[in-house]
């Protein structure tokens, strides 16, 4: 039996999409959110200054593109195709989304990854040194043949033979 993945709904995903944007995004996003004066879903923009978010995240300094962001917004307000502008109840409850998932956020996520990163790699060339230092010989090292040199025609005639050892 296949299992069902469960259910979200729209307002779960856009809260999803807005905590994965970057902090600055989401810090843009709000300023730009709360400055235009006609936020739009369903496009980009419209002919007459409407703008979605992520413009209006952009205009105020939040460089991403983030496509499931986008995807999510015009989900929640369930636009197909057309583009029209946002009421005011879901302008204000992306403000919120957009204030809370600020505020449950330190700021550190990407430190905190970074320098996880950090800290394997460092890991992980320690071992590889210690694995290399294991296999280095301590004592004189000696070495020999184990079949005798083959001699070339010209040295067979000048040198005699030397007689193989007995194994």
């Amino acid at each position: 039996m296949r299992k069902r993945r469960p259910s979200s709904s729209p307002i779960e995903r856009l809260r999803l999409a807005i905590d994965c944007l970057p902090l600055a995004t989401r810090e843009a996003m709000l300023a730009g959110v709360m400055t235009s004066e006609r936020v739009i879903a369903g496009a980009y923009t419209d002919g007459e200054g409407g703008v979605c978010p992520m413009l209006a995240a952009h205009r105020a300094g939040g460089r991403t593109d983030f496509l499931s962001f986008a995807k999510a917004w015009d989900r929640f307000t369930r636009c197909r195709g057309a583009s029209r502008p946002a009421t005011e109840r879901e302008v204000r409850i992306l403000l919120a989304q957009l204030e809370a998932s600020l505020q449950d956020a330190d700021g550190l996520e990407l430190a905190r990854a970074i320098a996880e990163h950090h800290r394997l790699i460092a890991s992980a060339k320690l071992r590889e040194f210690r694995r290399d230092d294991a296999h280095d010989p301590a004592g004189e090292i000696r070495a020999r043949r184990l079949r005798p040199a083959r001699r070339s025609p010209r040295a067979r005639r000048t040198r005699p033979a030397i007689p193989a050892r007995p194994a």
